[in-house]
């Protein structure tokens, strides 16, 4: 049945379609904390280890609602790696290293990207009058700040 939210069909198709990259952006990130998670090493283990297993939960919820919000906009959302890769913004992890400062250092960097690349995407939908979105959007703004600074506050100055 055709969604019918007071939007035009070409601004849902739209937003569905940032949405869809976002997911992938977030898929990406989520794999590479649970890699983190799985393969830190260091004195720090125990600590890093739980901390990972924190954010990477946070990012499994994030990735339900993103879902969720494309299909409440009446599209699909993908469903596959080989889609996730071709749409994301990030890049997949590079670092040989296994220590936290390694993994926190790559982890920040895309949480930071994320983050910008959600201002835009803010600014986008904000041209289509999908205050749903937009608001949600906002939400996941917030959620990568505060994520970042999460990590951020492991280094010293």
């Amino acid at each position: 049945m055709k969604t019918s939210i007071g939007i035009k069909d070409a601004d849902l198709k739209k937003v569905a379609k940032l949405l869809n990259v976002l997911l992938a952006d977030e898929h990406i990130l989520y794999m590479k904390t649970r890699n983190a998670h799985w393969n830190v090493e260091g004195a720090d283990f125990h600590a890093a280890h739980l901390f990972l297993e924190s954010q990477y939960d946070e990012l499994a919820e994030v990735i339900d609602e993103i879902a969720e919000r494309v299909r409440t906009l009446g599209h699909y959302a993908v469903g596959t790696f080989d889609k996730y890769l071709k749409l994301t913004r990030l890049t997949e992890s590079t670092s040989e290293k296994t220590d936290s400062q390694s993994y926190y250092k790559e982890l920040l960097a895309d949480h930071e990207a994320i983050a910008m690349a959600l201002r835009a995407d803010i600014s986008v939908v904000e041209e289509t009058a999908d205050n749903g979105t937009e608001d949600f959007l906002v939400g996941l703004l917030e959620k990568h700040e505060k994520m970042a600074w999460m990590l951020r506050a492991h280094f010293i100055k």
